[in-house]
């Protein structure tokens, strides 16, 4: 009877182990199974998402590829190629005007935000000052206040007393007096740098103006570009303020304000507002294309330190 015991004992954990070998690649293929599941669906929504932004833009590219009575049509697809739509568009009078217009505006109003935004971002940062949490609440009470609050006082200020109504100097001269979001945001991105790197610089003999220029500004390019990929957006973008203060001059319109007046002139001609359209968007497109990385850093390192 011992024997029998004993020989019975090693099968029934020969059996045992077989049953747990058998449960443990069972497991492991469900479990693998759900990843690929789960590998499939984020992929599948991946993919939906970039489709619903993306196809938006292969429309409006196509349109402005057909001919007149095509573009009328429910056709996705060009039957001829017609190229010479763009043609038309960029020889179209007064739209070179507006890319010169626009490109003034933009660029330097973009420069003259970043020189004047970031001494004050980072004396709010890195100084210590009586006030500087009511000059900081200051800054943040200025981000929330709408531009149409002061759109009345503004443009008696400009057009009454200065006489700039018809250009566009009203736009681009204020932001050489500082842009409350990009100091806020500099301001933010600048916490991020330690005090170590600034104590140094102090050290071998730097003042302050020599450590912003020699040291914050190099450590802060990622936070610069987003401030700087910001205004140019707005400014490229902007409707309102030209609408306000250039409506009356034809030869200070830019292109999203000169658009609207393609828009009534070709409103038969979708093929020809599309191109428009995608000239107007394609310098955007591309900036942003090689600058998101610096873009993206930026932002992302903003709301490491409050």
């Amino acid at each position: 009877m011992a024997q029998l015991t004993d020989t019975k004992a090693p099968a029934a954990t020969r059996g045992s182990g077989a049953a747990a070998g058998t449960a443990g690649p069972g497991r492991g293929g469900l479990a693998d199974r759900k990843a690929l599941l789960h590998w499939i669906g984020v992929h599948a929504l991946g993919v939906a998402a970039a489709l619903f932004f993306v196809l938006p833009f292969v429309f409006l590219f196509l349109t402005s590829l057909m001919s007149d009575q095509q573009a009328l049509t429910r056709d996705l697809v060009p039957d001829t190629w017609e190229w010479g739509n763009y043609a038309k568009v960029w020889n179209t009078p007064g739209f070179l005007t507006w890319w010169r217009n626009t490109l003034l505006y933009a660029g330097l109003g973009t420069l003259l935000t970043v020189v004047s935004s970031v001494p004050v971002a980072y004396a709010l940062a890195k100084f210590r000052f009586r006030g500087r949490r009511l000059s900081l609440l200051l800054v943040i009470a200025m981000m929330m206040l709408p531009p149409q609050v002061v759109v009345i006082p503004m443009y008696l200020f400009w057009a009454k007393q200065l006489d700039l109504s018809g250009t566009l100097w009203p736009l681009i001269i204020p932001m050489a007096f500082g842009d409350a979001f990009s100091i806020f945001l500099l301001r933010q991105f600048l916490l991020t740098i330690p005090d170590e790197y600034l104590d140094a610089a102090k050290v071998d003999g730097c003042g302050e103006v020599r450590t912003l220029l020699r040291v914050v500004l190099p450590m802060a390019k990622p936070g610069i570009a987003a401030v700087a990929l910001f205004q140019f957006f707005c400014a490229w973008n902007d409707y309102f303020g030209p609408q306000i203060y250039a409506s009356d001059n034809p030869a200070a319109w830019t292109l999203s304000y000169g658009l609207e007046s393609f828009k009534g002139a070709h409103h038969t001609n979708w093929n020809l507002t599309m191109a428009a359209t995608v000239l107007v968007m394609a310098p955007v497109i591309v900036l942003f294309f090689f600058a998101q990385k610096a873009f993206v850093e930026g932002v992302t390192l903003t709301g490491v330190k409050g």
